[in-house]
């Protein structure tokens, strides 16, 4: 079991899923250096956060520390990493956070599954990546909105986030944070999550951005100034 401490987060990783690149980054603190950022920026007390790719609880609990645990509900797909997750978010004193085992994807059938690549270690799985196949089941991000009702979404789903953009999403949205994957998918992808941020009235964030994380803000109309009978309201 090997131990480190990111930023004020205590994490231990089994010995199986330590690959030396992993070991690495969790010791320099380049580890999710860009997500962590991300949600230390836009997740604020009472805030739901719906979380895509918990990996091994990091974010997560960074999320769960500002929000509060119970407001966290994050999802991950590689079924080694629950017990990891659930025993970092132990270990930072935030066990309330609901994780379920799953994928997620876009509209899907109640009880489906699909094909889950896992690569060493444990970054870079997912539903578009290669290596062992395991079967996992199908979660859909329609529904995961529908019950959550996020005001953040941070999405880490390696590829498979090209298809949770063809239905608006029924939440108070605030932030969305995401990685994207242009290796996986082509650039009219990213314009299709471009646009359909825009037409949720979000906007580019460059607050939460960073490289290939990317992140978007609710625009909120501005205010004008008073009239002559003191009078204000939005533009």
């Amino acid at each position: 079991m090997h131990e480190f401490r990111l930023n004020g987060v205590d994490l231990t990783l089994p010995e199986g899923l330590a690959t030396p690149g992993i070991r690495e980054k969790l010791s320099d603190g380049t580890y999710e250096a860009d997500e962590a950022r991300a949600a230390r920026h836009c997740v604020r007390p009472g805030f739901r956060v719906l979380e895509l790719g918990a990996g091994i609880g990091y974010v997560t609990a960074i999320c769960a520390q500002r929000a509060g645990p119970e407001n966290v509900l994050s999802v991950e797909a590689n079924p080694a990493l629950l017990p990891v997750i659930e025993g970092n978010l132990r270990r930072n004193a935030v066990p309330g956070v609901r994780v379920i085992h799953g994928a997620v994807t876009g509209p899907v059938a109640h009880g489906a599954t699909a094909r889950f690549a896992l690569s060493a270690g444990f970054c870079g799985s997912g539903l578009k990546s290669h290596g062992q196949k395991i079967t996992v089941p199908l979660i859909s991000v329609h529904a995961l909105m529908d019950a959550h009702k996020p005001h953040v979404v941070l999405m880490d789903v390696e590829g498979a986030e090209a298809d949770m953009f063809d239905q608006p999403w029924t939440c108070p949205l605030r932030f969305c944070v995401l990685e994207v994957h242009p290796r996986k998918y082509r650039p009219r992808i990213i314009k299709k999550i471009v646009d359909f941020m825009s037409a949720m009235d979000m906007t580019y964030d460059p607050g939460t951005s960073r490289g290939k994380v990317l992140g978007f803000r609710r625009v909120w109309a501005p205010i004008k100034a008073p009239d002559r009978k003191g009078r204000s309201g939005p533009e």
